[in-house]
Parts: C-alpha cells; sequence; structure tokens
C-alpha cells in the first residue's frame, strides 16, 4: 500500500480523525529517500489502524510553514488533527513501530474507557 500524497489543500481534511503518521519529505533529500521504502511497509503494516501520508515540503509550503517543520526528514504523528509526537532524521523502522505501537494503545485504551457505563 503506497502513503497517501498530502497537499496543502487536502492535509487538513485527511488528518482529521484517527491516528495519521505524516512524513515530510523532498526528492532530493538523501534520508528522505533511505526511509522511504520503510514508510511504504508501515502503510501496508498499519492499514485500517494508522493513515501514512507523505507532504513534499517542496510543493506544499504552507503545510511545512505550519508544522514548522525545519528539517526533512520529519515524521510527525497526528491524533484527530492535533500533533502529538513528532521524530526529526532518518530512523529505523522499528522507531516508527514503537511510536505507533504505543499512540494505537493509548488510542484503543481511551476508546476503552469512554465505552464503560455507571450502573
Amino acid at each position: 500500500m503506497k502513503p497517501l500524497e498530502l497537499t496543502d489543500t487536502n492535509f487538513s481534511d485527511e488528518i482529521a480523525s484517527g491516528l495519521t503518521l505524516v512524513d515530510f519529505w523532498a526528492p532530493w533529500c538523501g534520508p528522505c529517500r533511505i526511509i522511504a521504502p520503510v514508510i511504504e511497509e508501515l502503510a501496508g503494516q498499519y492499514e485500517g489502524r494508522v493513515k501514512i501520508g507523505k507532504v513534499n515540503v517542496d510543493e506544499n509550503p504552507v503545510t511545512q510553514g505550519k508544522f514548522r517543520v525545519m528539517s526533512i526528514p520529519t515524521l510527525i504523528l497526528f491524533k484527530d488533527g492535533e500533533p502529538v509526537e513528532g521524530v526529526v532524521g532518518a530512523q529505523p523502522k522499528r522507531a516508527f513501530e514503537t511510536l505507533l505501537d504505543k499512540h494505537i494503545g493509548t488510542a484503543a485504551a481511551s476508546n476503552d474507557s469512554s465505552t464503560v457505563s455507571a450502573n
């Protein structure tokens, strides 16, 4: 599965609900190219649980500026449209899995607690 192509136009709508990991990158960035296959693997691995998207910073300066992305690659995890955690620089796949698994666990826990009713 390919990551979503996020732009200044569709960014807010695409990250509005659930968990979304966004890779801010550029085609000329060596470390961005190195982690690109990992990002694609994560998109398939977490399909249905986490959206994975990419923002080309050269083509989408508004979104880049809004989140003050100064170095690339920068990956930001959003929950319901709000940034919750970020990673700057190329990391091994396991680092991204740890980040996602941590937030999937907290998202599930908060969903579970909201369904408990008082008797």
